[in-house]
């Protein structure tokens, strides 16, 4: 199945941008009367016919609209410390978009490594992730902002922040509201300050544990991902 992002349609035709175009006709070779798959970002399946094949600016006519496809029954909100070498941030992206996230937001801690995040790569990164794995809710990806204004801004249900500190943490299994809203914070490789902690959990943010095994800030976030839609099955 191939899958086309159409984040603008709005109507029973449409023409494929430039980029979508280029694909379907000198990469798929789709001809007039090729049948394909779009996706919006909001929720929207839609099954269409080629009728004006061109290398940029396909036309195509709507034949059938899915709304919320593949809505899930919950919202999780990761907020990361970006990784120094990008390529690991983008591996996150990219298998949290297959696994199932709503929204992500790079965090600038005490011991970030990186504080520059051009975000136009990553949703790139992350809108592939969603065609290649047929969702048609696309992942919103926030400008990067600092600890404590994630922290002082949150209305979650459930707020969460992983630590390596030796103190009293939780499992997730533990503190956890099925069907909910979600805020998960993973600090940088470092780990998050004590001052950062303490303001966290001021704020009424759980500390938890991903298990025995230091994690990478990428992999412990994909955990945490993970989790959360594995207990919301």
């Amino acid at each position: 199945m191939h899958i086309f992002y159409t984040p603008e349609i709005n109507s029973e035709t449409y023409t494929l941008s430039e980029e979508e175009s280029k694909h379907c006709i000198k990469v798929l070779r789709f001809q007039k009367g090729s049948l394909l798959n779009l996706v919006d970002g909001k929720g929207g399946f839609y099954e269409a016919i080629v009728e004006e094949p061109h290398p940029k600016r396909t036309k195509i006519n709507i034949l059938s609209v899915h709304k919320n496809y593949g809505l899930r029954n919950h919202y999780l909100h990761i907020a990361i410390a970006p990784t120094k070498n990008i390529e690991r941030l983008e591996w996150f992206l990219e298998k949290a978009t297959e696994i199932g996230i709503d929204e992500i937001t790079p965090i600038i801690c005490e011991h970030s490594e990186r504080r520059d995040v051009k975000t136009e790569r990553l949703n790139k990164v992350i809108t592939t992730a969603v065609k290649q794995s047929i969702k048609a809710f696309h992942p919103k990806l926030n400008d990067p902002q600092s600890f404590a204004d994630i922290v002082l801004k949150a209305k979650h249900t459930n707020k969460f922040i992983a630590h390596c500190v030796e103190t009293q943490k939780f499992a997730i299994k533990d503190q956890f509201k099925p069907n909910s809203d979600y805020l998960v914070m993973i600090g940088p490789e470092g780990d998050f300050t004590s001052s950062e902690i303490d303001l966290a959990m001021s704020h009424k943010f759980i500390p938890i544990s991903l298990g025995d095994s230091r994690l990478r800030t990428e992999t412990a976030a994909l955990e945490a991902c993970f989790e959360i839609n594995f207990l919301n099955r």
